[in-house]
């Protein structure tokens, strides 16, 4: 990757250990166990709209999200783009190549600037096989990767407004944050919502309309406001 399209910090610039307290797979882990990794970390910052991985390149690194989003995503046999995920803050990216030790299934771009630290794979394998925790912290993550996946293949039959509202609720599942008024969830682009739901973007925009209407979302700019969860998910039939 040219460095001109990103920036690396080294920890002097920006303490990996505060760095952790925003990566819950991290933080939770032993320091002396997790102390041998952050050795050889370095902290990029990517701007907008820029591929961080590509598929089929080969998994040398694991990649925590300290800020921003990044989407996940792949193409079926016609060539339409498919987004798999959308990962914020604490989320790991990569971490499946390098426990395969095979090229990468995906890609990953960034939805708006990130910062990511980037862990040798070795490093992170190696976490894995000396640290009981991280073994059990990583069988979660998975399990709940899974889960979300076998919940949108279900709502692929169902009508449009359920697979919308579901796609919310993927997305607060993952990256809610939780004030006063709500949870919040970024204002994602609705070609974005489009890919994840498998609906037309038309689609999307007018189930998204119909939605705040009944009160059940409010939008700004950058920000999706959802004030009552619950509501939400006593829509989808």
């Amino acid at each position: 990757m040219d460095n001109r399209h990103y920036n690396v910090q080294t920890p002097t610039q920006i303490s990996l250990q505060e760095a952790m307290a925003s990566v819950p797979f991290l933080s939770e882990l032993p320091a002396a166990a997790v102390a041998p990794v952050l050795a050889h970390a370095a902290i990029r910052n990517h701007p907008a709209n820029q591929t961080i991985l590509l598929e089929n390149d080969w998994g040398g690194s694991v990649y925590f999200v300290l800020s921003g989003w990044l989407k996940i995503r792949t193409y079926n046999a016609d060539g339409r783009e498919i987004t798999l995920n959308i990962v914020g803050t604490g989320e790991i990216v990569g971490e499946m190549a390098a426990l395969e030790q095979v090229p990468r299934s995906t890609d990953v771009l960034s939805l708006t600037p990130a910062t990511i630290v980037n862990i040798p794979a070795e490093d992170f394998v190696r976490l894995l096989k000396t640290e009981p925790l991280a073994g059990m912290r990583l069988a979660q993550l998975m399990a709940r990767r899974l889960r979300q996946v076998n919940r949108r293949l279900r709502l692929r039959e169902s009508n449009s407004a359920s697979r919308v509202a579901d796609t919310l609720l993927f997305l607060v599942e993952g990256q809610g944050k939780t004030v006063s008024s709500g949870m919040e969830i970024p204002n994602l682009p609705h070609r974005e919502l489009s890919s994840m739901s498998g609906l037309a973007r038309e689609t999307v925009t007018r189930v998204l309309t119909k939605m705040e209407a009944a009160g059940l979302i409010a939008r700004n700019q950058d920000i999706l406001l959802i004030p009552d969860v619950s509501a939400l998910e006593a829509s989808i039939v």
